[in-house]
């Protein structure tokens, strides 16, 4: 609710607010809004925060303005009421523009060919316009009557890997199931020691983990297929409508063929191919109501180059009118910089102790509105192993990061927030993938499409044995098993969005300036984008704080 819908108080500065906000939130204590501005209205404001806290009952969370009329003395009638305005909204040259900053859709790039930027969220300003135009909104859920519903998590885990060779082969006969049961249900397939029984010419399919792949002297392509029985050669023909396929595959991922066998019977030639994938017709859920959730990754505290400046201006727009419906925040690993992560990193740190940045991270956290749900998972720079999947932060960093009683939880995790689906994976594999596929099916300027991958393969790391660390654990949780509404990533540091099969892709930026390590790999990242997705229509907003 805006403050020029309350006459009885006069405006107070943002400013103002924020230093009570803080003040109470450095005391464990949220406050609604009415409360901020007679606090803020004082002629003593911290005397009166210390008055107000006197008064209010043990197990208080949020302070309201009953507690602080106790306290703090005004004048009969209220303080005099002066109007004020919502921001308006003005392009980069300054005009007024009431139309800049509706939720626009993202397109389905990967389904029609269209232009790549038709149908994308409006990029905003969120610095200046809008987090100093207007005072907090009330944040107090019982007053607001709002309430955001506690997400449900599901893929954190305890790892039981011991790194003996039968761990390694669980994994992989773990994925092979779980990818192959994706699949069985399009093709009539026989295990690869059945098809090597069958006489030539025969039609045949086969479930297999990619175990090679390799180009012949006449440009056809030849891929070796493993199943739990063996392997077995198939062909790809070069004029095949669906060669240029061959070209994303990855070692280790999980495919179905069919086609016929050759006179001998001792290859496989292939007529379609087929990828575990998310089905076209996927329909995603949405929420029963208007809510919003911000996702954001790569905050990277401790660094030198972490703009505290922006994300200090997406906190503050938090608390404005304008985010009243934001009431989740979804981070994606790397909360901070972390030490040791690549070499001469000690020379570019601001905070040394790795303890220190998460305290650091915690009190930029608190800046945040109290009443959020927030949802973290670990990332490569974290202190957290860095074999694949990460289990959560140890009770000590938890500890450390208590602020808002944020949800901890493990890299990847499926994050179910009002009914709808994240998947939350930060990305380690995308330098992997990048570094296999040609441009034009994955790169760093084209986030989206690295994305799209990982959801046709239905797994976040399809490859072992390269730059991706992957743990041997009972079974492999990198599977994408439920088709998820929206896939949430970072890592790279870049922005990009879009949709696949009807799930919302979208990979965050960062919240840091480029590093000197960055201009080494010729890395320009993308600083203090907040991309804010409306839960009940996936439509995406994406807002900039720097």
């Amino acid at each position: 609710m805006l403050l020029s819908a309350s006459p009885q108080y006069r405006p107070v500065s943002l400013d103002a607010s924020t230093r009570i906000v803080r003040a109470l939130a450095d005391r464990g204590y949220n406050a609604d809004r009415e409360a901020v501005t007679l606090l803020a209205s004082a002629s003593d404001p911290q005397a009166a925060i210390e008055r107000a806290l006197e008064t209010v009952p043990d197990g208080t969370v949020v302070v309201t303005a009953d507690h602080v009329k106790e306290a703090v003395d005004t004048p009969a009638n209220g303080p005099k009421s002066a109007g004020s305005s919502q921001p308006t909204e003005t392009d980069e040259s300054g005009q007024s523009d009431d139309s800049q900053h509706p939720p626009i859709s993202t397109g389905d790039s990967h389904d029609q060919p269209t232009d790549s930027r038709d149908g994308v969220p409006v990029e905003t300003k969120g610095s200046e316009n809008d987090a100093r135009g207007s005072d907090f909104r009330d944040r107090d859920s019982t007053s607001s009557g709002r309430s955001p519903v506690e997400p449900e998590l599901s893929g954190d885990i305890q790892s039981t890997g011991t790194g003996e060779y039968d761990d390694f082969v669980s994994v992989f006969r773990n994925r092979y199931e779980k990818l192959a049961a994706q699949l069985r249900g399009r093709v009539n397939h026989r295990p690869t020691d059945a098809v090597a029984e069958m006489s030539g010419n025969s039609d045949a399919a086969i479930i297999g983990m990619v175990s090679d792949i390799r180009s012949t002297a006449s440009g056809h392509w030849l891929v070796e297929l493993e199943d739990t029985n063996g392997t077995f050669p198939c062909l790809v023909m070069k004029d095949r409508d669906f060669a240029d396929d061959v070209q994303t595959l990855l070692y280790d991922e999980v495919i179905a063929v069919e086609g016929s066998l050759a006179d001998d019977a001792g290859i496989l030639f292939v007529d379609t191919m087929h990828f575990p994938d998310v089905p076209r017709t996927y329909t995603p859920s949405t929420a029963d109501r208007p809510v919003e959730a911000a996702l954001v990754s790569d905050v990277h505290v401790g660094s030198e180059e972490f703009r505290a400046d922006a994300w200090q201006r997406f906190a503050d727009w938090l608390h404005t009118p304008e985010a009243e419906s934001v009431e989740y925040l979804l981070v994606g690993g790397d909360m901070v910089e972390g030490v040791g992560v690549y070499p001469d990193q000690d020379e570019e740190l601001d905070i040394v102790d790795i303890y220190d940045q998460y305290e650091a991270f915690s009190e930029h956290l608190k800046d945040v509105p109290g009443d959020m749900e927030i949802v973290m998972i670990p990332g490569n720079h974290d202190a957290v192993r860095l074999a694949e999947p990460q289990p959560a932060f140890d009770e000590e960093l938890r500890d450390i990061m208590s602020a808002h009683d944020a949800r901890i939880t493990a890299n990847p995790s499926m994050v179910t927030v009002e009914g709808v689906s994240v998947l939350m994976y930060h990305g380690t594999s995308f330098d992997e993938i990048i570094a296999e596929l040609p441009d034009e099916h994955a790169s760093y300027e084209n986030p989206e499409g690295t994305m799209a991958q990982l959801l046709r393969k239905r797994h976040v790391a399809p490859q072992y044995g390269g730059m991706t660390r992957i743990a041997p654990e009972e079974e492999d949780h990198l599977v994408i098993e439920e088709v998820p509404d929206i896939l949430h990533t970072g890592h790279i540091h870049k922005l990009g969005y879009g949709t696949y099969h009807n799930v919302l892709t979208i990979n965050s930026s960062c919240w840091q300036a480029q590093t000197d390590f960055q201009k080494s790999v010729n890395l320009e990242p993308d600083v203090g984008y907040a991309p804010i997705v409306d839960l009940q229509t996936l439509d995406l907003t994406i807002r900039q704080f720097v």
